[in-house]
């Protein structure tokens, strides 16, 4: 429950920013939400890999890695599908790719961080 529980409020927490209108009062900078798609799902994929490392599949790392990214996609393409439907919101084909290469990101930079701790802790030297 330790490791479920910060991914499924995380998800509900974005579908709750997903079902109101999008914020007018937001400075306009170039790609803001791109960016923040990018962020929001790089988090995303980071708890779905500390996640799934608890699983009895927690050694093979390349499925873990790959099913990380593919969980926290799936559920943006959902997202973008709800807010389809969802007044003064609009689903878009680059928000999309801006949630698969945040996953891709924060996967691989969850991965990094735990794989230098393990290594660290273990007393590997460089």
């Amino acid at each position: 429950m330790r490791y479920w529980f910060p991914v499924l409020i995380y998800c509900l927490l974005i579908i709750i920013q997903s079902s109101r209108p999008s914020p007018e009062c937001l400075p306009h900078l170039p790609y803001m939400d791109k960016f923040l798609h990018f962020a929001g799902y790089g988090l995303l994929g980071a708890l779905f890999l500390r996640a799934y490392k608890t699983l009895s599949m927690r050694n093979r790392t390349g499925l873990l890695v790959t099913i990380s990214i593919l969980s926290a996609f799936i559920f943006g393409i959902t997202d973008e599908i709800h807010q389809y439907y969802v007044p003064r919101r609009s689903s878009d084909l680059m928000d999309l790719m801006a949630d698969l290469l945040g996953s891709a990101f924060g996967v691989f930079l969850y991965q990094l961080i735990h794989a230098n701790r393990y290594h660290h802790a273990a007393g590997v030297s460089e």
